[in-house]
């Protein structure tokens, strides 16, 4: 597999030698021990470079500004700044010299520690970025000095080569929306195609949505309306304030075509904001509410066992657990019951073997949904493993979002993509 230098300086050279590209791709790397989603940026002068998390649920672009970090272009952003969302939290640094991290009257960022709910604190500034390698002024995000706070780096331990996180959330600070608004002019959208591996290569984001001379761009997509929760669903928020989550209209579920047997109210967001179905990569399985989870989990034994597939001893967390000799391959992989996600006006996301299948080692292979819970705040979380091979493109003007459902029905797969983020067929 290509290195990420090795990546980043070809899409380096595709975005400078097309006059008609005006997208950033950045590519897309799958960590095989945690299937965590992750890409490389460069920030600051000199320039620092960073692998950060990709999540849909995150606000803005943050990483680690250690004592060790430096930059002669960065800019703290002033408290009072009509720009500042969080007006009543301001930084302070009782440092002799101000440095990213450490600066006095700077407009806060609340970081939180997306695998323990842990809250700290960070400062917003605009500095120098680095995207495919074009360089970029006057970008906004968020820096945290882990050695001034005194805490652990929050996701060094699920990840250790991560140094932030690149959040993709409906906010002001996310990178799609500042790229649409500065003198880019980027369309106020971006897509996805998460790989399942990165034995052949990476994914793609795609920054300003899917290149009409993209091979991507043949795939149909179909398209539903996105949901605004009107409740926050981040760990700190102001009253009043809408989720930045990505949310969609499930209506009901079905198990090999048959409709699961549950109250469907649980799918809609009730007057606390509690409910609904949202999109988070950054949890590697889907999330289930329990009243939800074990009629899918009874229906698709039922199912499995129609088709000769025998089932075996769970494997935490997973409820259902089959032996992996006697299911069938297909080339959207395992041969084993589909779900599908009844949307909005009918319209169906067929979820396929080999996004609802977790191979747990080398004779067992399990459902890869997990309760969540009696009284979860949201009650389906869709996760990173039903999006990889997918592609999605969410376009924040229209509140869309387009998918294709799984790209291995027409034999392709976002990790056999080339410089400019075109796929190349596996035959």
């Amino acid at each position: 597999m290509a290195s990420f230098a090795t990546l980043l300086s070809l899409l380096t050279i595709a975005l400078l030698s097309s006059s008609c590209t005006s997208q950033f791709i950045l590519p897309i790397g799958k960590d095989p021990v945690t299937s965590l989603f992750y890409t490389s940026i460069g920030i600051g002068t000199p320039r620092h470079n960073f692998d950060v998390l990709i999540d849909l649920g995150e606000s803005m672009l943050w990483y680690e500004c250690n004592n060790n970090y430096t930059s002669s272009t960065f800019n703290p952003l002033p408290c009072q700044s009509k720009l500042c969302p969080w007006k009543n939290q301001c930084t302070e640094c009782n440092a002799p010299l101000r440095s990213p991290g450490c600066s006095n009257n700077t407009c806060d960022t609340p970081i939180s520690n997306p695998f323990g709910g842990l809250l700290f604190s960070g400062e917003t500034g605009d500095d120098v970025l680095f995207i495919s390698d074009s360089k970029v002024s006057g970008l906004f995000s968020g820096c945290t000095d882990s050695d001034y706070y005194h805490l652990d780096f929050p996701i060094s331990k699920a990840f250790p080569k991560a140094r932030g996180i690149l959040g993709l959330g409906r906010t002001q600070f996310a990178l799609p929306t500042q790229l649409s608004l500065s003198s880019h002019k980027l369309p106020h959208k971006f897509a996805l195609c998460l790989p399942s591996s990165n034995k052949k290569g990476l994914g793609s984001l795609f920054i300003g949505g899917i290149p009409q001379q993209n091979s991507l761009s043949k795939f149909h997509l179909t398209t539903i309306p996105l949901v605004v929760n009107p409740f926050s669903t981040a760990p700190t928020y102001d009253l009043g304030e809408p989720s930045y989550e990505y949310f969609i209209d499930v209506k009901s579920i079905k198990v090999g075509g048959q409709a699961l047997n549950f109250k469907t109210s649980v799918l809609s967001i009730d007057k606390k904001g509690n409910g609904g179905t949202k999109i988070r990569n950054l949890h590697s399985h889907t999330l289930l509410h329990s009243s939800i989870y074990k009629p899918l989990v009874r229906d698709f034994v039922n199912k499995a066992g129609d088709k000769n597939i025998k089932k075996v001893a769970s494997v935490a967390p997973f409820g259902a657990c089959f032996d992996l000799t006697t299911i069938g391959r297909t080339v959207t992989g395992l041969d084993v019951p589909t779900i599908d996600l009844v949307l909005e006006g009918g319209v169906e996301w067929t979820i396929y073997g080999g996004n609802s299948m977790v191979l747990v080692n080398k004779n067992v292979a399990c459902l890869g949904f997990v309760d969540g819970g009696k009284e979860p705040r949201t009650a389906v979380v869709i996760g990173g493993h039903i999006l990889e091979d997918n592609l999605l493109e969410f376009d924040l003007v229209s509140s869309t979002l387009g998918f294709s459902s799984s790209l291995l029905v027409h034999n392709a797969r976002c990790s056999n993509s080339d410089a400019k983020g075109n796929l190349i067929s596996d035959e």
